[in-house]
């Protein structure tokens, strides 16, 4: 098989597919499932005045919707599936958005259920407890909605907000659509004139190439391309933000961020103290740039070269299957009950491995265990992809040992936590290769890597949370996202991150075109938060043993059970507190310590 040719989707051999068959027999019975759940929308309005009337109604109230999460999720993530395997293919893009249709119809006809619960008085809602046991369990999620009184409007302004939720998701979707299904490159050439293919997919593995001519040529031709759409994704990006900034005013917050944080109970302070944090530690962040182009040799070190080796002699070749191996080998550490949920999920077909034409670029875990969770690969053999590999079955994992030991109503985690688990994987599997290796060149080709891993993690998603800040306030303050506003806006902030020994070329200005994430609404900064709490995490575990495996598997069946500065703390992180941010910055100054050392030696 010829892997450096992008394969259609029909010559992906069925083992690098994932068996979507798991949740469907087919196509037609996920139609069959769509329409049995048209009467639902009537079902949930049935209840409307209600809820209040006594214990037994709110409980089957709370029950039903149980139910129906469970159908709607495995509706849509079936469809969504489909989708992102071909996203050119209309017939799975007509699916995704019937989902997304029932689920926006279920979520306007239980409008009601919000503004209701949040006025049964207190001293009655104690009686249900008594009255109906059953209801402690959802007690939690009772309270998390009572927390949020404040912002919770009338049953008519619920429905109209809900009935919006498919308009509001337009942005995401354009954006979606054009760049995986309607962007297409030129090819690029590298040192020899050889050409090679570009897509979403191979823009970042060229760029890794020690070919200087390809990489510059990559990078040029990548941003000169979607360059030419500038104006059409900053228009996209502004009415995401528009959409934001509407939602924050309907539902009387302050801010975009206060109400997309608020929604996970994090406080505003955890992400204004990571900024702060990074800013101060950016002298690092220099010290490492200036040792990248010291290595490389280079009289200019330019945004092209970022991704480059700079430790030579050595290619890490990580076929699948090899990957799989060498990532349930280092996590074995997290106990054989662990190792055979993974081991199952690498063979029974849980992961769609390869690119194809078409297929979303990137990777993702779907988050649903229905019956298990699925993953999206885009594989391409490199050590990087390994991580990969890791991090999104640390996703998986994750997501399936919540919704094993939490009811359903608790099942689901926030997105503050949902990067703890996928990057505690990555830093296990990095301790494990640097452990089984005394080889000077492999040491520094790994310790090259995680440093890439911070940067990218903490430093880079950083950059784009402050950034992702700025579009929100630009926003709220009226003004226009323009391409030339963002470009500007970028470029100053990317020279500010990496220095003065850094030539900020002027096509990185471009760089906020490329990143979906600015869509998902205040996402980014968790990964960088994400990324200290596994360091954390990670260390315990390979210092004290047993107890901290212990500890780390209360959090990861936690769900929502808690808030998540509390799961945390059950796996021994207090993000509350500066001291795991400042750790991993510590950690990332003693690395490129080492790198200097080796590199001198």
């Amino acid at each position: 098989m010829d892997k450096d040719r992008i394969w259609t989707r029909e010559e992906v051999p069925e083992e690098y597919t994932w068996r979507l068959e798991d949740m469907y027999d087919g196509d037609e019975a996920w139609m069959q499932e769509f329409e049995a759940l048209q009467g639902i929308p009537a079902q949930v309005a049935s209840f409307r005045g209600r809820l209040a009337e006594s214990a037994e109604t709110l409980l089957e109230y709370l029950r039903l919707e149980d139910g129906i999460s469970v159908r709607l999720s495995k509706l849509h993530c079936y469809a969504n599936c489909k989708g992102d395997q071909d996203t050119g293919n209309s017939r799975y893009q007509d699916m995704r958005g019937k989902a997304m249709s029932i689920i926006v119809a279920v979520s306007s006809a239980g409008a009601f259920a919000s503004p209701e619960i949040m006025a049964i008085e207190e001293d009655r809602l104690n009686l249900f407890y008594v009255a109906q046991p059953a209801l402690e369990e959802y007690r939690r999620v009772l309270e998390k909605l009572r927390r949020r009184a404040a912002h919770i409007l009338s049953p008519a302004e619920e429905k109209l907000l809900s009935a919006m939720e498919e308009a509001a998701d337009g942005p995401s979707r354009i954006y979606s659509m054009f760049h995986n299904a309607d962007l297409r490159f030129p090819t690029v050439r590298d040192a020899d004139g050889k050409e090679h293919t570009l897509t979403g997919g191979s823009f970042v593995p060229l760029l890794e190439s020690s070919d200087r001519v390809l990489r510059e040529n990559t990078f040029r031709t990548y941003y000169e391309q979607l360059g030419s759409f500038r104006n059409t994704v900053a228009a996209t990006l502004d009415a995401h933000f528009k959409t934001l900034v509407f939602n924050a005013k309907a539902r009387k917050y302050d801010n975009t961020l206060q109400a997309a944080l608020d929604a996970t109970e994090v406080p505003e302070e955890v992400y204004h103290n990571l900024i702060a944090a990074v800013h101060a530690n950016l002298d690092t962040m220099y010290r490492y740039v200036a040792l990248r182009k010291k290595l490389l040799g280079v009289d200019e070190l330019h945004m092209y070269d970022v991704y480059a080796p700079i430790v030579g002699g050595l290619q890490w070749k990580a076929p699948i299957d090899e990957a799989k191996k060498t990532v349930l080998e280092a996590l074995a550490v997290l106990g054989k009950d662990y190792t055979d949920v993974l081991r199952e999920g690498f063979e029974n077909r849980w992961i769609d491995v390869y690119e194809n034409r078409g297929k979303r670029g990137g990777a993702y875990s779907t988050g649903t265990s229905l019956p298990h969770p699925y993953v999206l690969l885009n594989h391409k053999d490199t050590l990087d992809n390994m991580f990969t590999l890791a991090h999104e079955m640390g996703h998986a994992l994750h997501s399936y040992h919540s919704q094993k030991y939490q009811p359903v109503c608790t099942s689901h985690y926030v997105i503050f936590v949902a990067e703890v688990a996928s990057t505690c994987n990555e830093v296990l599997l990095m301790r494990y290769l640097l452990g089984r290796t005394t080889d000077k060149t492999q040491r520094a080709f790994l310790i090259n890597h995680f440093l890439d891993k911070f940067k990218g993690t903490v430093f880079r998603q950083t950059m784009f949370a402050e950034f992702e800040l700025e579009m929100g306030r630009m926003a709220e303050r009226g003004e226009t996202l323009t391409a030339e506003a963002l470009c500007t806006k970028y470029k100053a902030l990317n020279e500010k991150y990496f220095g003065p020994e850094m030539i900020s070329d002027e096509e990185i200005g471009l760089e906020w075109s490329r990143i979906p994430h600015f869509f998902y609404n205040y996402y980014v900064f968790q990964y960088a938060t994400g990324f200290s709490a596994a360091v954390a995490i990670a260390e315990r575990i390979l210092t004290l043993g047993e107890p901290a495996v212990k500890d780390y598997k209360r959090f990861l069946s936690g769900g929502g059970s808690t808030d998540p500065i509390s799961l945390l703390k059950i796996a021994g992180v207090d993000m509350s507190s500066p001291e795991p941010v400042n750790a991993a910055l510590k950690l990332f100054g003693e690395l490129v310590d080492e790198m200097e050392k080796l590199r001198e030696e």
